[in-house]
């Protein structure tokens, strides 16, 4: 099995998708997109100035305006917006000719990683909490749908995470096939 054109990571705000795709993009010698940062280059603006301007609407058009354009880039890792499952339309454009990965974490870790972000306009109310529980119920099948692959995030390092996606997605890439070396080595 050779490595896939792309790699897109969908999942729950908090989860590491930017964070994750940019170490494994990284690894793999791909270059790393982030939907929601370059919306915010393109606009000038940031995403919660977006969504009071243009509402959520209008901020998931761009955001299948994005997909679709990202969607015909090679060697990339793609780190998609949480909601960009939410239409239907959205995809083909994810699973063109990718694999597409849930990186899948808690209520708890999702809490604990966004409590300070303010760049996170859904979550800018008085109870965050009850909305991350409310948008996993309502994404968390969509994630699974779509995915060909499931990992989980929880108290792991960035680091581990990617080594174990790397495996997962491809166990013969010259850096597993160094590491089986290095590793049989250590328990001779």
């Amino acid at each position: 099995m050779s490595l896939p054109k792309r790699i897109v990571l969908v999942g729950p705000m908090g989860a590491g998708k930017s964070t994750i795709g940019r170490m494994l993009a990284r690894e793999l010698g791909y270059r790393f997109l982030d939907t929601d940062r370059i919306i915010e280059e393109r606009c000038g603006a940031n995403i919660p100035w977006i969504f009071d301007v243009e509402g959520e609407d209008g901020f998931r058009q761009r955001e299948t305006a994005m997909l679709e354009e990202l969607s015909a880039e090679p060697q990339t890792v793609l780190a998609t917006g949480g909601g960009a499952v939410m239409r239907p339309e959205n995809h083909p454009l994810l699973k063109r000719d990718s694999i597409v990965v849930y990186l899948k974490t808690s209520i708890d870790q999702q809490v604990e990683r966004t409590r300070k972000d303010r760049n996170r306009p859904l979550l800018q109310n008085d109870d965050p909490e009850a909305v991350l529980r409310r948008l996993f119920e309502l994404r968390d099948p969509i994630y699974r749908q779509l995915a060909d692959v499931v990992m989980y995030t929880d108290r792991k390092s960035p680091r581990l995470v990617v080594r174990q996606l790397i495996n997962r997605i491809n166990p013969r890439t010259p850096r597993h096939r160094r590491q089986v070396r290095k590793e049989g080595r250590n328990h001779v």
